[in-house]
């Protein structure tokens, strides 16, 4: 089984900074891709920022600039650095982490997500 834990919400006002984390364990024999979705009300879960393995990225175009996503391989640690925040970007921001549980056997995890706002 694997977990998946996130951390670092929270309320911030328009222009401020967060950083979320996330970490993963059990039994997980490598990490292929490591991502931050996010989900506002009446709105369709979308990708924000994902990192490979090999430490590609690809982000969202309206958080591209402002928002930087790195990974610790050691620790099995994603985190999501959101600067220069705005009201658009407040929504539930949930961890997914696509891994080998086995030989030939690949399956991805969320998080329970964590609330963002950004509001005065």
């Amino acid at each position: 089984q694997v977990q998946v834990v996130e951390s670092g919400g929270g309320l911030v006002q328009p222009g401020g900074s967060l950083r979320l984390s996330c970490a993963a364990s059990g039994s997980i024999f490598g990490i292929v891709v490591m991502g931050w979705y996010r989900q506002a009300p009446g709105k369709q879960r979308e990708l924000v920022a994902a990192i490979t393995s090999g430490g590609n990225t690809n982000y969202l175009d309206s958080v591209k600039g402002r928002f930087t996503i790195s990974r610790d391989n050691a620790k099995n640690t994603v985190y999501l650095q959101m600067d220069s925040l705005n009201p658009d970007d407040t929504a539930v921001y949930y961890c997914n982490v696509d891994v080998w549980i086995g030989i030939n056997r690949r399956q991805d995890y969320w998080g329970q997500g964590t609330q963002v706002t950004v509001s005065s």
